[in-house]
């Protein structure tokens, strides 16, 4: 089943939310929670680092490295290896903003993974890891047979579809977590932090939502049909 739209039309709107998305996020961290630090007596600035690198990575990098090989116009090959090297990047930067929640956490002696949002974050970046570890062995290096490429394709595609939408998902319900945690301690429901908190959670979603529409867009035609790689995704 395809969506017969033109894939690298739609991912202009994709690039496009992707900066919004960055943009929101950093003036959010930035402008009204106070910045970053890795080392500060002001453990919210450590926090901070938490939203700006989960999004960034996990969201925005992982869905760019999805659409890679629909949105790129490089042969089969390059868009192969930019959508293992984002994927890489992605997991190494969420890998951080998640140590980063820990940090803040431990330091200022508040129990961890207590929330579904913790909970399910660590599902994302393990089942992440362990997708990008098994594909690389079986696509890339040393590289699987073709009946084994062949085989594991629609598995890698539901998992990789699976995966990002937990991350999306988990990403909203982290900005739902944190702007109720903060009403809570006294900021205004209808000022202007918690509406910049809320269109940031709507644009992380529509920025999910094309890329999956991407994903199940018509591939473009291809030169390199015979190597089983998981163009799908």
């Amino acid at each position: 089943m395809s969506v017969a739209i033109n894939a690298r039309m739609v991912a202009f709107a994709v690039h496009a939310l992707a900066v919004v998305a960055s943009v929101m996020v950093f003036v959010w961290s930035i402008c009204y929670r106070g910045g970053f630090a890795w080392e500060s007596t002001n453990k919210t600035l450590i926090f901070n680092l938490h939203p700006v690198l989960t999004l960034i990575s996990l969201v925005i990098l992982g869905g760019e490295a999805i659409i890679s090989y629909k949105s790129l116009p490089f042969e089969k090959r390059a868009n192969k290896l930019i959508h293992l090297v984002l994927h890489a990047i992605a997991i190494v930067l969420g890998s951080l903003g998640i140590y980063a929640a820990f940090k803040h956490h431990n330091e200022k002696h508040i129990p961890n993974l207590y929330t579904i949002h913790s909970w399910v974050g660590i599902g994302v970046i393990v089942l992440y890891s362990l997708q990008w570890l098994y594909s690389f062995i079986v696509y890339f290096f040393p590289g699987g047979p073709s009946t084994l490429r062949r085989d594991f394709l629609p598995w890698h595609i539901f998992l990789g579809v699976f995966v990002y939408v937990l991350a999306v998902g988990n990403s909203v319900l982290g900005f739902l977590e944190k702007l109720t945690f903060l009403e809570k301690s006294g900021l205004d429901k209808f000022g202007s932090e918690a509406f910049l908190v809320n269109f940031m959670a709507i644009t992380t979603i529509l920025f999910g939502t094309f890329v999956l529409l991407i994903v199940f867009s018509k591939a473009p035609p291809s030169v390199e049909e015979d190597d089983y790689s998981y163009s799908a995704i």
